[in-house]
C-alpha cells in the first residue's frame, strides 16, 4: 500500500502544527526539511512524533564520509523513520552513513536522493552530467543499494525502471506528485498520485497541492482516496 507523506514546507513550527493537528489519526507521515530544521533545530522531530506522526527528516546530507556519519550520530535517539542523503556523496559516504544509522537510529531507513525532481536534461548538462536524468538515476540507485541503503528518493517517472532494476525490496519515495491539471511549480518530472502508486511507489510526498489548498484536510483525504483506488 502506498502511503502519503505531507511535506511541511512552511516557515514556522506553529504553522506546521496548525496544518497537521486536524490530520491526527488520518495521516501517518509528515516530512520535515531544511526550512523547519534550520529554524527550530532537532527538537522539532520530537514535537511531531509526539503527535503520533512518523517523521521523514529530509536533510539531504552531502559531505565527506566522516562528517555525514557524525551528523547522523548527532541525531541519536530522535524518532525519525526516514532520513535522506545525496547519493552523489559516493559509496564510502553512503556506507558510513548506513552504518551510523544502524547504530544511532535503528528504526530509521536512510534514503538516497538520486536526481532532484527539479532537474531536467539542461540542468544536468549545466553541472557537467552528460547522462539523461533517467540514466543518472539508474546509476546512482544501483550504487546506493550496493552501498547499503534500503531506500531511494526518485522522480515518479523512474519508478518502473527502478523496480525492474532493484526488485521489490527498497523503499521508493517519490516527490514531484501533482494532481491532474495542477501546476507543476518547480518540478520537472511529475505524475499523479494514482499513477505513482500504480507504478510501485511505497510513499509519495505532496506539499504545495495540500499546503495551498483552500481546505488542506479535504485535499489530503482526496489524495489518500486516489492512492487507495489505484
Amino acid at each position: 500500500m502506498t502511503e502519503l507523506i505531507l511535506a511541511l514546507d512552511v516557515d514556522t513550527k506553529e504553522a506546521a502544527l496548525s496544518l497537521v493537528r486536524p490530520l491526527q489519526g488520518r495521516l501517518r507521515w509528515v516530512k520535515l526539511g531544511l526550512q523547519l530544521f534550520t529554524r527550530h533545530g532537532p527538537d522539532i522531530v520530537d514535537d511531531f512524533a509526539a503527535l503520533g506522526f512518523k517523521v521523514f527528516l529530509d536533510l539531504k546530507l552531502h559531505d565527506i564520509p566522516n562528517t555525514v556519519a557524525s551528523a547522523i550520530q548527532s541525531l541519536r535517539g530522535r524518532p525519525c523513520s526516514l532520513l535522506t542523503l545525496h547519493t552523489l556523496g559516493g559509496p564510502e559516504m553512503m556506507r558510513r552513513a548506513a552504518a551510523a544509522a544502524r547504530e544511532a537510529l535503528p528504526g530509521a531507513t536512510v534514503l538516497g536522493v538520486t536526481v532532484l525532481t527539479s532537474m531536467d536534461d539542461a540542468q544536468l548538462a549545466a553541472v557537467g552530467v552528460a547522462r539523461a536524468p533517467g540514466e543518472q538515476v539508474r546509476l546512482l540507485a544501483k550504487l546506493a543499494v550496493a552501498s547499503g541503503l534500503n531506500g531511494l528518493v526518485c522522480s515518479p517517472l523512474e519508478l518502473p525502471v527502478l523496480r525492474a532494476d532493484l526488485g521489490p525490496g527498497p523503499l521508493l519515495v517519490t516527490p514531484g506528485i501533482r494532481a491532474s491539471g495542477a501546476a507543476a511549480d518547480d518540478q520537472s518530472r511529475t505524475l499523479t498520485p494514482a499513477q505513482a502508486a500504480a507504478q510501485g511507489a511505497t510513499h509519495i510526498v505532496v506539499g504545495r497541492p495540500i499546503l495551498k489548498a483552500a481546505d488542506p484536510v479535504a485535499a489530503t483525504l482526496a489524495i489518500q482516496q486516489e492512492i487507495g483506488e489505484a
